[in-house]
């Protein structure tokens, strides 16, 4: 059988500087590529280690979408609407949110014990929402 992989994800962000400061600055990711292309800037992050994954902080606008629907999702995004959402596992929940905390990261829900292991939520300076847990038997 042919096996496929999980390459690349996106989020909408307002300001890419922004967005670096927070995702590599806060919570430890790595710049994978920055390309300005003329008619966007390509950033994409991954995790330390992890470059065949990556997460593209893509300003909302041409060429993905016209400028009525850039303007409406920015207002969604300012509204905390904005949808996006994604979860990391890491082998300690609560030693990552006491970096976290530490880092001034925003929590939207503390680190506490689930049937399926230890989770906690935050959010990028975007509304974007990011689960971060423990799985049991990981």
């Amino acid at each position: 059988m042919t096996t496929i992989s999980f390459r690349q994800s996106q989020i909408y962000v307002l300001d890419q500087d922004e967005a670096l400061d927070f995702y590599v600055g806060k919570l430890g990711f790595e710049v994978h590529t920055d390309v300005d292309l003329g008619f966007m800037r390509w950033l994409t992050v991954c995790l330390p280690g992890q470059r065949d994954r990556e997460l593209l902080l893509e300003l909302p606008g041409p060429p993905a979408m016209s400028p009525e629907t850039a303007e409406q999702v920015r207002d969604a995004l300012t509204k905390g609407a904005g949808g996006g959402w994604f979860s990391l596992t890491t082998d300690d929940a609560y030693a990552v949110a006491e970096q976290l905390r530490a880092r001034g990261v925003e929590f939207t829900d503390e680190p506490s014990e689930k049937p399926y292991g230890v989770d906690f939520g935050v959010r990028d300076p975007f509304g974007n929402k990011i689960r971060i847990g423990t799985l049991k038997g990981q």
